[in-house]
């Protein structure tokens, strides 16, 4: 890449985040931050209004705390990616329907190093357990989302989930900032960049698997996201200990806006809902595994074939709970809509164009509103 490229990229993405500040997304959340678990260590016996969660929207069932679940117990699909890459056919006709059915999937033998996995785990814990101000000097803002924060969405008084965390970019690489990643503990950002590079490239073969179980060429999906300038970030996901973990909620029903989500979910504590039907589905983490979903912008190019699935995130009194997730995004600025060669004059476009960067701005300014926006824009292209 040239200088007068160079130039060119970052005029664009300060452009964009111009646009962003101007629809709202300023420098400065609407109302002072509530640190989630400064409440928790606080010695808080109930929790304060602004977690309360409605009744409808509370989990009512029993909330688990501690792996491994019941034997028996409903779980997502279980998908082994080392089968498929050999060739196991079987295999990859279960990935495919899990991708129609669920929207969601556990991977395991997916090529990351456990270690590595456990490692990117620890970092971020001893991160979450700093002293306050350490973590303060990373604070983020609506603007960017980038850094430690604890909220999403900009409505002044809006219902609050109950979760701290820290969002970093990847790629592309004129978003990274590494003075936005924290420098503590010492091998943080050592361990994260390995990490990121990792999981992209296993984002990168499970989009070849996706391509072909639609039908397509095995990059299509990929030259939809953008060869060149897809995206990549993290949210670190920080769950405190609740006094009352059925009033509130970790994070509030949503699905999540991009393309795929790589989940590392914590290895001792369960807190994952998946929506299936009328079903809240706890998911039974494995050794090693991550948790796959897929987003809205792959419902989107699909034409529905794919589902991208609610989920949230139920807390609990006993135990802290941390999750990382990674999300494999398109190029902010492409018009995503549902692929040439899966939509007929029988099977028509369900979904019109619309840039991921206009896409997200919805969860950005709104906060988690379960499949709101993906739905609204079915009925404006069916009238």
């Amino acid at each position: 890449m040239n200088n007068q490229d160079s130039i060119m990229i970052e005029k664009e993405t300060t452009d964009k985040i111009e646009m962003k500040t101007k629809k709202g997304l300023g420098e400065m959340w609407p109302e002072p931050i509530i640190r989630v678990q400064s409440l928790a260590e606080s010695n808080l016996t109930t929790v304060p209004d602004r977690f309360i969660k409605p009744p409808s929207q509370r989990a009512n069932e029993t909330i688990i705390v501690d792996y491994p679940l019941e034997a028996d117990a409903m779980n997502i699909p279980v998908i082994d990616l080392s089968s498929i890459l050999s060739g196991n056919q079987e295999d990859k006709k279960r990935m495919s329907e899990a991708c129609r059915e669920f929207g969601f999937f556990q991977v395991i033998n997916h090529g990351v190093r456990p270690e590595l996995m456990d490692a990117a785990r620890e970092a971020w814990r001893r991160f979450f357990h700093l002293p306050a101000e350490a973590k303060e000097a990373y604070s983020n803002s609506p603007s960017t989302y980038e850094g430690y924060g604890s909220r999403l969405g900009v409505e002044e008084g809006a219902l609050l989930d109950w979760n701290d965390y820290y969002f970093l970019n990847f790629l592309p690489l004129v978003l990274k900032d590494l003075n936005k990643w924290p420098s503590l503990p010492s091998n943080i950002r050592e361990v994260t960049e390995e990490y990121g590079e990792e999981l992209v490239k296993l984002g990168e073969r499970l989009m070849r698997i996706f391509s072909s179980n639609l039908g397509v060429k095995e990059e299509q999906l990929q030259e939809a996201f953008g060869v060149e300038g897809f995206g990549a970030c993290m949210r670190v996901n920080y769950y405190p200990k609740c006094p009352r973990p059925e009033l509130a909620l970790g994070l509030s029903p949503h699905s999540d806006p991009g393309g795929i989500t790589i989940l590392l979910p914590d290895n001792h504590v369960a807190g994952l809902q998946v929506r299936h039907g009328d079903t809240w589905i706890t998911v039974n983490a494995l050794p090693n595994a991550f948790v796959v979903n897929l987003g809205d912008q792959m419902q989107i190019l699909s034409n529905s074939i794919y589902k991208s699935s609610e989920h949230r995130v139920i807390v609990n009194s006993q135990k802290e709970r941390m999750s990382l997730a990674f999300f494999y995004n398109p190029k902010s600025d492409i018009p995503i809509q549902p692929l040439q060669q899966l939509v007929s004059a029988t099977n028509p476009p369900l979904y019109p164009p619309m840039s991921f960067d206009e896409y997200r701005l919805f969860i950005r300014t709104q906060g988690p509103r379960g499949k709101t926006y993906v739905e609204s824009h079915v009925s404006l292209v069916n009238g």
